[in-house]
């Protein structure tokens, strides 16, 4: 089967953003979809062999997300870059950076976009963007932290309106995603200063006030955790 121009996929995303699709352009648009496929084995296999990590994932995102990504954003369908991809869930941030290193010497010349410097509605995550046989895919690298909190996003915009995980819903669901989200953020960035910290003077001079301040931040994670989960039980409770 041939391959579908950039011509045609844009015309597509026209079409699909405008009004529903005929038989013909849902064929086309699988099409496309499947065209992913061979990249998405080749990025999750890499991980996997080379990296002895465990991504999760989806080959192709589904019609439905596509629609809603064109129709939200000002973008073309050949644009959009999580069409396929996968996810890694490591314990923390200082992980996560060693997972993006070890994403960017396994793929060169992948894209990188930091949401922990700019969060998106809340979420953080580190996305790597490799570019496998000309296909754009999505590499999620989330913290546990970041991970809860996009869960309980994702339960609430079930839950209660769809438009919350990009900053719609009421004002007090958005306060409480953005406070939590900031939280998450604190202590995250406590985290790497910590580190830090102890690579400078040297852990084994203050190796006593150094692992007070890991409790503490892992009592303060904990702590988070918990009231996030809370959040979400409270708010499935309410519906």
């Amino acid at each position: 089967m041939h391959q579908l121009s950039k011509t045609q996929v844009d015309r597509l995303g026209d079409r699909l953003r405008s009004s529903p699709l005929d038989e013909a352009d849902v064929r086309m648009l699988d099409q496309y979809r499947r065209s992913f496929s061979s990249a998405y084995e080749i990025v999750v296999r890499s991980i996997r062999d080379e990296l002895t990590l465990e991504p999760t994932g989806r080959p192709a995102k589904s019609t439905s997300a596509i629609t809603e990504k064109l129709q939200r954003e000002s973008i073309r369908l050949s644009q959009i870059q999580d069409i396929a991809g996968c996810r890694i869930v490591v314990a923390d941030v200082i992980d996560q950076d060693q997972a993006v290193k070890a994403l960017l010497r396994l793929f060169p010349d992948a894209r990188v976009m930091d949401r922990r410097k700019a969060p998106s509605h809340g979420y953080r995550a580190v996305h790597v963007i490799p570019f496998v046989e000309r296909k754009a895919i999505e590499v999620q690298i989330r913290t546990s932290l970041q991970h809860l909190w996009s869960e309980v996003s994702e339960k609430l915009s079930d839950l209660i309106d769809p438009s919350v995980k990009y900053g719609g819903g009421s004002e007090e669901v958005r306060s409480m995603l953005l406070k939590t989200s900031e939280f998450v953020g604190q202590i995250e960035k406590s985290e790497n200063e910590l580190v830090s910290i102890a690579q400078q003077v040297g852990a084994t001079n203050f190796s006593g006030e150094i692992d007070q301040v890991k409790r503490e931040i892992l009592k303060m994670k904990a702590d988070l955790s918990a009231m996030i989960r809370d959040i979400s039980g409270d708010n499935k409770q309410g519906v």
